[in-house]
């Protein structure tokens, strides 16, 4: 059996997939470790983690466009892998892995796979990256290409791949029908659909649902609740104007009181209330978007910013969903959003073939089975 070395950043949404593959790889007889910034990964998966850097700069709340690109690579992705080399070379030298799964964001598992010239597959937590959104932006294009060369640079590594894609294999937690064919040349690409596995529990208060009734469920992630006042007073109105269904409301940042038969909670345990949701209500992040369409619930998405607008776009293209703008919509477009691909079969059945293109791609099994295959043809 082999030895897998997973390469994650201090997200959840990144983490979560890569949750599911690591056990599925356990199961069958693989040994398994992590490295990535304590204690947030460490929380995050509760198994064997090497430390790796530390969580760096939250980014300021109301950026966007370029100015938000330009903070994720010069504020999170160039620091954060600049922090983390050193314990990945520890990682490495100390667990001596066979090959790294290394998340797209995580530049420093591609920085030392290279550096060493071990075998390593990118896990692409969202599959915005491959539809190629700096296409029609060559400047823009061209100044993140320099940042990976000064990466390279510092670190002793060669050559001019993208970090962002692994030369042996990028695993893609999505399927085409959703995410549409590559428009990036990437090495086997492989679409396994998402990958759900149990998380550590979250305490809800399931006696506040109504008996046998359906939810909306909002959530804006892990990562913007800063940015989500405004927007969840809204959401919470809205669903006022819908009292057939009952709201769950995500809020971290503890914005909303008193909100009556809606539920306000500061985490939910996600996977659990998708069997109970009519509908989600969500910014576009990918784990929360293949999350409801894998339980064939249909989507009203306000996307703020990074890949969000890419996989809105995805939704609306499927017919799964609906777009609407987070700064300017109001209740009233909310609810009426919510009313659509509730009260339009429509939704919910483009979301049902969207969960049947998951259940066929395979999710963790697939990608241990994918890595197994890449690995007797290293050693070959």
């Amino acid at each position: 059996m082999s030895r897998l070395l997973f390469v994650v950043p201090p997200l959840a949404g990144h983490v979560n997939p890569l949750v599911g593959v690591a056990a599925a790889a356990v199961a069958r007889g693989h040994e398994v470790a992590w490295v990535g910034p304590c204690p947030v990964v460490r929380d995050l998966v509760g198994e064997r983690v090497y430390p790796a850097g530390s969580t760096v700069e939250r980014r300021p709340a109301g950026l966007r466009a370029y100015a938000a690109l330009r903070f994720l690579w010069t504020g999170f992705l160039v620091p954060l892998a600049d922090a983390m080399v050193p314990g990945v070379l520890a990682a490495v030298e100390d667990f001596g892995p066979d090959l790294l799964v290394v998340d797209q964001q995580a530049f420093a598992g591609a920085l030392v796979a290279s550096r060493l010239g071990l075998p390593w597959v990118t896990s692409a937590s969202t599959s915005a990256e491959l539809s190629d959104p700096l296409g029609a932006l060559p400047r823009i294009a061209d100044w993140v290409r320099e940042q990976q060369r000064g990466l390279r640079a510092r670190h002793g590594v060669e050559g001019e791949d993208d970090l962002r894609f692994s030369p042996h294999s990028v695993v893609v937690f999505s399927t085409a029908e959703l995410a549409g064919e590559p428009a990036v040349r990437v090495a086997g690409p492989l679409f396994v659909g998402p990958s759900l596995a149990p998380r550590r529990p979250v305490l809800f208060p399931w006696a506040r649902l109504r008996p046998g009734g359906r939810i909306v469920l909002v959530t804006l992630g892990t990562t913007n609740s800063e940015a989500g006042g405004r927007f969840l007073a809204e959401c919470a109105l809205a669903l006022a104007e819908v009292p057939e269904l009952q709201g769950v409301l995500v809020d971290p940042g503890g914005f909303l009181v008193g909100v009556a038969d809606t539920v306000v909670v500061p985490a939910v345990p996600q996977l659990e209330l998708m069997t109970r949701a009519a509908a989600v209500v969500c910014h576009g992040g990918h784990n929360t978007v293949c999350e409801a369409l894998a339980h064939g619930v249909p989507l009203v998405i306000a996307p703020i910013r990074d890949d969000q607008p890419v996989l809105a776009d995805q939704v609306v293209g499927a017919g799964a969903g609906v777009r609407l703008r987070f700064d300017h919509v109001r209740a009233g477009d909310i609810a009426r959003a919510v009313r659509t691909v509730v009260g339009d079969p429509a939704y919910a059945l483009a979301a049902g073939r969207v969960r049947g293109s998951f259940e066929r791609a395979g999710g963790a099994e697939a990608v241990v089975s994918h890595v197994e295959d890449l690995l007797r043809a290293v050693r070959r």
